[in-house]
């Protein structure tokens, strides 16, 4: 569908109430009308939001591109009626903003990338940074606050509950990679890993040209092709990591070659996987399997 025809719809709903003005739930409780554009960062602001928000996030399907997602006429009617959207940015998610061209009036965005002072070009996968979503972290928790003061207090303990005690274990499972296998040389198949690898202090020897091209959907160069053939037929690196959920020509044929090497192979996923898991979960299950494979190249 046309961003015209989701730029009508998004006035009617606006027309029909959308906007500013606490929701009040069944039960009585202020609730902040959320819309994510995408589930990892609706999974953070949901469980910072607790019972004071409602949130929906609007790509939700492990099957979906998020860099070719095509909006609808229903998420231009959800974008219409709530209080904050939180987009990712960056150039990763750049219907929304067409969307919400329409201005309608009380709506408040967290831009992600804005909010880290990055622009397009850059790597847009910063929930996969652990310092860039402490940062968002706060940024929704003000975000919140501004739009429910009364529930001020409210929002800041679980913002501190989530930080001290719900992210213990994915913490605990990027302190224990560091702390194992820093400085270990691994592949990858495209620049998710380019954001989470300086956290884990693995050094990440694929061409970033590689990565940035296998994650954007650009040709890919003989030159880097041959590069990494090498660096898999020489154990340059230690393991090869991969996103399952954008799996080209190119990264099934370095995945047989690591296979053949008895090289270990990690997992990642774009989304939550399932959608139904919660960020931290998702993510700490992820960190285990890198662990893993690391143990299993060797230690």
């Amino acid at each position: 569908m046309g961003i015209l025809v989701l730029l009508s719809a998004l006035l009617a709903a606006c027309s029909s109430g959308g906007g500013s003005g606490t929701a009040t739930s069944a039960a009585g409780t202020r609730v902040v009308r959320v819309v994510a554009a995408e589930n990892f960062w609706g999974s953070i602001i949901s469980q910072l939001g607790g019972s004071h928000a409602q949130v929906v996030s609007l790509i939700t399907n492990p099957n979906t591109d998020p860099h070719s997602y095509e909006p609808t006429a229903a998420d231009a009617r959800v974008l219409a009626g709530s209080q904050l959207v939180v987009e990712n940015g960056i150039g990763y998610d750049p219907w929304v903003d067409k969307l919400l061209s329409a201005d309608p009036a009380g709506i408040t965005t967290l831009d992600v990338g804005a909010r880290l002072g990055l622009a397009d070009g850059d790597n847009p996968h910063r929930w996969y940074n652990p310092s860039d979503v402490r940062t968002v972290i706060g940024q929704m928790t003000s975000d919140l606050q501004k739009l429910d003061p009364v529930d001020r207090a409210y929002f800041a303990q679980r913002r501190v509950h989530f930080e001290r005690v719900t992210l213990e274990p994915y913490d605990a499972a990027i302190l224990a990679i560091r702390a194992k296998y820093s400085g270990r040389p691994v592949g990858a198949s495209e620049s998710i890993v380019a954001v989470m690898a300086p956290a884990l202090g693995l050094d990440l020897i694929t061409p970033p040209s590689f990565l940035k091209a296998i994650s954007e959907g650009t040709d890919v160069s003989v030159a880097d092709k041959e590069t990494i053939d090498t660096q898999i037929r020489d154990h340059q690196i230690q393991i090869y990591i991969y996103n399952t959920q954008n799996v080209t020509p190119d990264v099934q044929a370095q995945l047989r070659e690591a296979r053949a090497e008895h090289i270990p192979v990690a997992t990642i996923t774009e989304t939550l996987e399932p959608a139904s898991a919660t960020y931290q979960v998702w993510q700490t299950r992820q960190l285990l399997g890198i662990e893993a494979a690391l143990a299993r190249a060797g230690g």
